[in-house]
């Protein structure tokens, strides 16, 4: 009976249904909108591209900066570089916070493929959270293979506890609590993880790939690791809820990995040829001008993913390119 599958075995089917699908609607049409996207991608490929137009923040204070466009380098300098431009990790966290981070650990694959959050952005992250003074620095995703796999595979466990923080175990199912989303249009409810709910402080650390059903994934994607029912949203309307829940849910800061990143076959990647390294990373507290942005970097026009349009019409952040302020720093 279906009440006695596991999460992870109806995960599976659900992958299995989803990939047959997935084939099936593959049509001239969208062939012809894959090549197009291919020429768009080579047109916009350059990090910082003038393609796309947006405010370079020179002279301004750290207030006034939308996100920070780092480059050229290794995770642990990108992110120090990187949250000095916006006032210090201790702008964010105060002493004796408990801190909640939230990468992406969905796969079972080694950070090499690009289908989870770098370890060592991670690891540098939970150093610099007990510098700033946190009392406690969590770790934790609702994977979508198998959690122990996947917090061992991806480095991020390993990673976490070498750095003086503690993993949980996203599967648990008796740490989601059921909320409600307020002005919701499809995700009324939700079961979410206990520590989103009573942490000081959450840091969002999505990785930068393609995604089959949305695009790309970036920082509002991310978010459906911190709620138990996430094929649910599927089923419901996947960009919608998207939307509804990144206007209920507010990270401190969201970190976007961009060392590694996943130009194709996402959300997992079957191999290293789906990957280009790019050494960087982006900081924002502005969850979709941080999308928008890193879309048109990542060569998508932003205007072609619906649940930026929908987190538009929310009012959940910056969505027009040319009024986001980003401050750039190339190591």
């Amino acid at each position: 009976m279906i009440s006695k599958w596991s999460k992870s075995s109806i995960y599976r089917l659900y992958e299995k249904l989803h990939l047959i699908t997935e084939t099936l609607r593959l049509t001239i049409m969208e062939r012809r909108k894959f090549i197009k996207n291919i020429a768009y991608t080579s047109s916009v490929l350059a990090i910082g591209s003038s393609n796309f137009q947006y405010v370079k923040a020179l002279n301004l204070s750290n207030e006034a900066i939308d996100l920070v466009y780092v480059k050229n380098g290794e995770p642990g300098l990108l992110f120090e570089k990187g949250i000095e431009a916006l006032g210090g990790l201790e702008k964010f966290i105060k002493p004796g916070n408990k801190v909640t981070i939230k990468p992406n650990i969905g796969w079972d694959a080694p950070p090499e493929r690009a289908a989870n959050t770098n370890p060592d952005l991670v690891s540098a992250i939970v150093k610099s959270c007990f510098k700033a003074g946190a009392k406690e620095v969590f770790v934790f995703d609702n994977s979508c293979n198998n959690v122990s796999k996947c917090y061992i595979n991806s480095g991020i466990e390993k990673a976490v506890i070498d750095a003086g923080g503690t993993m949980v175990n996203g599967g648990d199912k008796s740490k989601y609590q059921k909320v409600k989303i307020p002005n919701a249009v499809k995700l009324k409810k939700a079961k979410v993880h206990e520590l989103i709910l009573q942490s000081d402080v959450i840091l969002n650390v999505p990785i930068l790939k393609n995604h089959s059903d949305t695009g790309v994934t970036v920082s509002m994607k991310n978010l459906m690791g911190t709620v138990w029912n996430r094929i649910d949203w599927h089923i419901k309307g996947l960009h919608q809820c998207i939307a509804d829940y990144a206007s209920y849910i507010k990270p401190t800061l969201n970190i976007l990995d961009a060392y590694r990143i996943l130009r194709t076959n996402g959300p997992k990647g079957r191999s290293i040829k789906d990957v280009e390294v790019t050494k960087s990373l982006f900081i924002s507290t502005d969850m979709l001008a941080m999308d928008v942005f890193a879309c048109s970097v990542f060569g998508l026009d932003p205007k072609s993913i619906k649940h930026f349009q929908l987190a538009k019409e929310k009012n959940i952040g910056k969505f027009n390119l040319k009024e986001i302020v980003v401050k750039e720093i190339d190591l």
